[in-house]
This record gives C-alpha cells, sequence and structure tokens, in this order.
C-alpha cells in the first residue's frame, strides 16, 4: 500500500474505519490526512487527524489505549481504508471497548452469532478489564491460569461423557469452549484463523 494511492477529500481527509482484528468488531471511525497515515504506517499504531483540533493524534498516546496495527487496506474508490488493529485498551472516549454500542436496527438468524458475540465480548473485556469480572481476573492471571482452566473444562467433559450424561456434557462443553475463546483472545487469535483451519482440512 502507497500513501498516494489513497484518495483523500477536498479537506486532506480520508475516513478510516478501525475493526478488531481478533473479534472482527468495528471499534471506531475517525480520520486520516496524509501525514497521518505515513506516521501509522510507520509507528505501527493508529495516528489520527483531529477535525476539531485540527492536529494529529497518537491514539492511546496519553491514556495507553494504544492500537496495534495489523493490516490496512482501501476500499474499491481508494477514497477510504480499513484498520485492523489489536487493541491495548478501549477504543471510545467514554471507556467502552468499541464507540459502536448502540442498535439502531438488528435482525440475525444465525445459529452460531453466539460464538461471534461471546469473541466480540471477550475482546471487550480484555480491553476494558472491568473490576469483578470473572474474565478480566483471568486475563490478568495471563495464559497460564488460562491455559490450566482449558485443561480443568476438557477432563469434566471427558467424565460426563463416560458418564453418558447428556446435561453434564452440554454444560461442560460450553465451559470448554468459552476457555478456549479466551486462550485464542489473550493470545490475538481470530477465531475466522480457526475456522479456515477447518475449511482448508474439509476441502481437502
Amino acid at each position: 500500500m502507497k500513501t498516494e494511492d489513497v484518495v483523500f477529500d477536498e479537506k486532506g481527509l480520508v475516513p478510516a474505519i478501525v475493526q478488531d482484528a481478533r473479534s472482527k468488531t468495528v471499534l471506531t471511525l475517525a480520520y486520516m490526512n496524509e501525514e497521518a497515515l505515513k506516521q501509522t504506517l510507520q509507528k505501527k499504531e493508529t495516528v489520527f487527524y483531529s477535525r476539531s483540533r485540527q492536529e494529529l493524534w497518537h491514539k492511546g498516546e496519553t491514556s495507553g489505549n494504544t492500537q496495534k496495527v495489523e493490516a490496512i487496506s482501501y476500499d474499491c474508490d481508494q477514497d477510504a481504508v480499513l484498520v485492523q488493529v489489536t487493541p491495548a485498551g478501549p477504543a471510545c472516549h467514554t471507556g467502552s471497548y468499541s464507540c459502536f454500542n448502540d442498535a439502531l436496527y438488528s435482525q440475525d438468524s444465525d445459529r452460531y452469532r453466539m460464538l461471534t458475540e461471546l469473541g466480540e465480548l471477550l475482546a471487550k473485556r480484555k480491553a476494558e478489564l472491568p473490576e469483578e469480572s470473572y474474565t478480566s481476573k483471568l486475563f490478568q492471571e495471563g495464559v497460564d491460569r488460562i491455559a490450566k482452566k482449558i485443561g480443568e473444562e476438557a477432563g469434566e467433559v471427558i467424565i460426563a461423557a463416560k458418564n453418558d450424561d447428556r446435561e453434564e456434557l452440554a454444560l461442560e462443553s460450553a465451559d470448554l469452549l468459552f476457555h478456549l475463546l479466551m486462550l485464542l483472545t489473550d493470545r490475538n487469535v481470530p477465531l475466522d484463523d480457526v475456522l479456515a483451519v477447518l475449511e482448508e482440512r474439509h476441502s481437502k
């Protein structure tokens, strides 16, 4: 990607859609001028242009809520950019994980939507680390603690299966999936990467 390929508007700006590379949640919509885009590419962290202050601002420079850039692409008209990031904290100035929290309309018949929503929630918990949250505590304790929980839950799944207890097997399997998604979130591995592996194997 070359910055000269991007089409800036009459004010020298281009809208930048910022997306969590793990959960695929849209975090915010900001703007970049050419210098902000160049600095973003150089720093590998998001730098935007503030239209109100008319100056560049490095996301997280004062708050610590930086956004590590994983990929940048532009649309077919080259007048908008998509910035995929791994956030180190909330994206919104209100302290929320995403700026897009209020639904105007929603209709979803995907029976597996729960996995996507859970992935989004875990990414939000990791970014915000709310107090008295079970997931926050595990994220703060680190990968070893999360991995240990997976081992414990896997053992419970095996016991439920051997006991031929359908209800218990469903419950323990849910716990195992939850903690596996936690581990993926902690290690910055999108669920889409896991699904891609399964799709590749299936195609063979």
